[in-house]
């Protein structure tokens, strides 16, 4: 009787680690597949087909540049930043950058879905119950979700494949990482939404685009800034937790 009963958990358990298993699967098969279809030289070569689909059927261009885009991010396919040039190359930083946030979104919250459904609950349960460092630390984020959260969408050394699966393991209620996720890309999705909007004249003196302008500092302090004020409330409940 006990084995019949072990075997319907089991079967359950797998049937819920199915969703994030195909997303790594095709995660895998597509960063050997897909790299060469989802570069800048493929937006290069096909630049004057696209414009002149967008010119054509513009509302149907912006769908399905979505749909591709939640397609990326939520495969962890290779090209998320390409198709952020693409947003702005095709509609303008604005509404470009509208276009790349909220797909961005969608496809970030497919992962951590996947990821909660898979292993959240359980993992976040065995933190919970743990003792001593471990749930110090899975308390200290409890505490400070929000914090965290925009911490790590706009600190741009965070992967956003890693910034998507670590709220999964923590118990992040959806409205807040969905709220958080959006909010928090949108610097980062605003300059490279800008550069992609500059294309046509990198195009036409056949250069490449400069996807390291998040570094320089006139872009950089104002996101570290940003960063600051996400980690003023941290901050400020560690100081009073020392006064008492």
């Amino acid at each position: 009787m006990a084995e019949m009963t072990e075997a319907p958990k089991v079967s359950a358990g797998f049937a819920k680690r199915v969703p994030l298993m195909v997303i790594l699967a095709v995660a895998i098969v597509g960063a050997i597949t897909l790299r060469d279809y989802l570069s800048f030289q493929a937006l290069a070569d096909n630049r004057d087909a696209l414009i002149a689909f967008r010119d054509a059927n513009y509302m149907m261009t912006v769908l399905a540049f979505i749909a591709a885009y939640v397609v990326i991010v939520g495969f962890s396919l290779p090209g998320a930043t390409v198709a952020t040039l693409t947003g702005g190359f095709l509609f303008a930083t604005f509404p470009g950058a509208l276009f790349n946030i909220i797909a961005a979104t969608i496809g970030a919250t497919i992962i951590f879905l996947a990821a909660r459904w898979g292993f959240g609950e359980t993992l976040g349960r065995k933190l919970e119950n743990s003792d001593g460092a471990v749930k110090k630390i899975k308390d200290g984020i409890d505490e400070n979700q929000w914090s965290m959260l925009f911490l790590i969408r706009l600190v741009p050394a965070v992967p956003f494949f890693v910034a998507n699966l670590v709220p999964s393991f923590l118990e992040v209620p959806l409205h807040r990482f969905v709220i958080s996720t959006f909010l928090g890309i949108i610097p980062g999705a605003v300059v490279y939404t800008s550069v992609g909007a500059g294309l046509g004249e990198v195009f036409a003196r056949g250069e490449t685009p400069n996807l390291g302008i998040i570094f320089e500092p006139h872009i950089l302090l104002p996101v570290i800034g940003l960063c600051l004020l996400a980690a003023l409330p941290i901050l400020i409940k560690a100081v009073r937790g020392k006064d008492v």
